[in-house]
């Protein structure tokens, strides 16, 4: 299956550019836990195997942490090193969490006499860095969802996401276990996520012959069903692309989904 995007030149932007070759993701160092106050790490970054942290950081820009209660939360040492990214949290309201790294932005590509010029940023500053008469322009929109769930006493209801690709479903993310079906919805800007090819990798795929992915479909109402072959973490991953730009120079967009889900022991 495609890769989240294409290779970029640029990588300190609002929404992190990555190879072709690598996935990203954030691991979450626990996803359900109890108790009055309760506190999570969770690291960032990208590689050849899920969750393994053998290419560079993922950028931090557009993080975004939504308690139970929908408050805004902010993270706690924050870290950027060679392979990886970071942060903690603070739980203090019981109910799940959504953690994100989510945004938009353009990558633009033309020619400048025999030279190939790309930039990749805001679309409010497409016009600041792209020359108006520049021949040969590509323009392309992207939108991305990078998250994980993470649950503090019993699960509590998610709130929609309306843009871009997003999961939700009958099966609450923090209530997974081996052994089990678990069912879902993927979304494309709050309508259903029609058939399309969803990839499901378990951690550990460093250490095993083969990479053991699950590939399901989503129906007509965008639902999908995963039956867990054993407890760990797991690499979720859809994308799409399609002409329904919101920037208006773009002739088209790519949206790329990943969430990183837990499946505890039945």
């Amino acid at each position: 299956m495609k890769r989240l995007f294409p290779a970029l030149i640029v990588a300190s932007l609002l929404v992190p550019a990555v190879s072709q070759a690598h996935d990203v993701w954030l691991e979450p160092s626990s996803t359900v836990l109890s108790g009055d106050e309760a506190r999570i790490t969770v690291d960032a970054g990208s590689g050849n195997d899920k969750f393994y942290y053998n290419h560079r950081p993922l950028a931090l820009n557009d993080l975004a942490i939504t308690s139970p209660s929908g408050k805004a939360i902010e993270p706690e040492n924050e870290f950027k090193g060679a392979l990886r990214s970071g942060f903690d949290v603070t739980l203090t309201e019981d109910g799940t969490y959504r953690i994100a790294v989510a945004g938009q932005g353009v990558f633009a590509r033309w020619k400048e006499g025999d030279q190939n010029k790309r930039w990749y940023g805001k679309p409010e500053d497409l016009d600041k860095n792209v020359p108006k008469d520049a021949q040969d322009l590509m323009v392309r929109e992207r939108i991305q969802r990078i998250e994980t769930f993470v649950t503090k006493g019993n699960p509590s209801e998610l709130e929609p996401v309306g843009k871009g690709l997003a999961l939700s479903g009958d099966t609450h993310p923090n209530d997974l276990y081996a052994g089990e079906t678990a069912k879902f919805v993927l979304t494309l800007d709050g309508e259903p996520a029609r058939n399309l090819k969803v990839e499901i990798v378990r951690d550990g795929a460093r250490y095993r012959d083969s990479v053991e992915e699950m590939i399901v479909e989503t129906d007509d109402q965008g639902r999908f069903e995963v039956k867990w072959p054993q407890a760990g973490l797991y690499w979720l991953h859809a994308d799409v692309e399609d002409n329904k730009t919101s920037t208006p120079v773009a002739k088209d967009r790519n949206v790329a989904y990943v969430a990183t889900l837990e499946v505890l022991p039945e």
